[in-house]
């Protein structure tokens, strides 16, 4: 669907830094955009789904799947004290195309940011310092041999 950021960087339309890591065919794992931290990947339907409830059976039977997976990859590859995994679904408080978020958390991140949970994300967000690309499109490399 044009205008919809995760369809538009799924279909090239706005460049993606790293490229897709994953492609199932139902689900695409990519780095997230944005001021999230190099590491945190995104993982979404291919198709433009709105709501969980609207997902088919055979994507909702792959989620837990390649949701598990890329947690793994993350936590591969960062060491993290903890992979936040959380759905995100709205942009100017209208939900759209769903995805969910895999976060490498340390303790360091914890400290630099001053928050945790849910908080750390919004603070990060607050702060909008997006990682730098080179470092995004390296842990995107290493993500897709791991994968």
């Amino acid at each position: 669907m044009e205008g919809c950021l995760a369809c538009d960087l799924y279909e090239g339309r706005i460049d993606l830094p790293g490229g897709i890591i994953q492609d199932t065919g139902r689900w695409v794992v990519e780095h997230c955009v944005g001021p999230l931290g190099v590491g945190t990947l995104i993982v979404k339907p291919r198709r433009h789904v709105v709501h969980v409830s609207d997902l088919e059976d055979d994507e909702a039977a792959e989620l837990g799947p390649v949701l598990q997976r890329a947690a793994a990859v993350v936590g591969e590859l960062t060491r993290p004290d903890q992979v936040y995994v959380c759905l995100w679904s709205h942009r100017g408080g209208r939900p759209v195309h769903i995805h969910f978020l895999v976060q490498p958390v340390t303790r360091a991140l914890m400290d630099e940011v001053g928050e945790f949970g849910p908080y750390l994300q919004t603070a990060m967000f607050d702060r909008a310092v997006d990682p730098p690309r080179a470092e995004v499109e390296d842990f995107a490399e290493r993500a897709r041999l791991a994968w």
